[in-house]
């Protein structure tokens, strides 16, 4: 009897339950989905996994600080490395090292806290037109991807765990000069195990998507834009609420500066219901291949 292949988001959970080769000591493995180099959210998703294992279940992420020092090979394993910085009394502080062929690719810090009371605030949700009202996958074939060039169709078209609803397409299609601002809609493609561990792991993995490509709208470009060479450079995230990651999120994003080939970029999470989930920032390179020539 043939099997079911699985699917991308069962991949995703897979790829997240890293194998301990000893005390403090992981290894983890990428979906092989055709890519050239790991997807950044694919390793911070697995070292804080790795972190969070080496820490009491009482205690879950509330922020994690991470560089991305080379690119990752998908063909082979990654080993992490976990180093118990601290272990306080409400908080306990981790330092994970990833490495391959004998080279850390990746760093990153991570701080757990104890659950607390204390004051309540947080920034609304912005207006953004609701998921269902905007095209999804088959309606933006039809509608704006005919046309297109084939390695941004390509794009649109895989299966991932994550769908991503953007609210305008423009950015995608047209080399006008945009606002650097963008918000999109996404959602995992299917069910995330009950583990708050888990959870946290697939909402840093999709924080690292369409965030850095915020950085080129006010230059009327995108990631999918050949002459550049894009890739995440740091990446910080603070976790403010729990969430189950069984609906729609809301991903507002804005970029308030590029230069020295480098863009920044600022991100919210927001549920559906308006609750404020996590921030996000990030640096990327942004490198126009024409002016690094000269």
């Amino acid at each position: 009897m043939s099997r079911t292949a699985p699917t991308a988001m069962q991949q995703l959970v897979s790829s997240l339950d890293l194998e301990a080769l000893e005390q403090d000591l992981f290894r983890g493995t990428s979906p092989q989905v055709g890519w050239q180099r790991v997807f950044g959210g694919q390793v911070i998703g697995q070292a804080l996994v790795a972190a969070q294992r080496t820490v009491s279940e009482d205690r879950p992420v509330h922020s994690l600080h991470a560089y991305f020092m080379r690119p990752g090979d998908p063909a082979a394993p990654i080993i992490y490395t976990v180093d118990r910085i601290r272990d306080g009394l409400s908080f306990a502080t981790r330092r994970v090292v990833a490495v391959q062929h004998g080279k850390a690719i990746f760093s990153l810090s991570a701080s757990f806290q104890k659950e607390e009371e204390g004051l309540e605030y947080q920034a609304q949700i912005p207006e953004a037109t609701p998921p269902e009202d905007l095209p999804g996958k088959e309606e933006m074939r039809a509608a704006f991807l005919t046309g297109a060039p084939d390695h941004i169709r390509s794009y649109w078209e895989r299966e991932r765990p994550i769908e991503v609803r953007p609210l305008s397409l423009e950015h995608y299609i047209s080399d006008r000069k945009l606002d650097a601002e963008q918000k999109v809609w996404v959602r995992t493609t299917g069910p995330v195990p009950d583990d708050r561990i888990i959870q946290a792991a697939i909402l840093a993995y999709l924080s690292d998507m369409t965030l850095l490509d915020t950085a080129l709208f006010a230059h009327g470009r995108s990631v999918f834009d050949r002459s550049l060479q894009v890739a995440s450079l740091d990446h910080a995230m603070w976790f403010h609420r729990p969430s189950k990651l069984d609906d729609w999120l809301l991903y507002s994003m804005d970029s308030p500066n590029t230069n020295g080939a480098r863009g920044f970029t600022r991100g919210s999470l927001y549920q559906r219901d308006g609750r404020l989930i996590a921030s996000v920032a990030q640096e990327g390179l942004i490198r126009d291949r024409a002016i690094a020539q000269k």
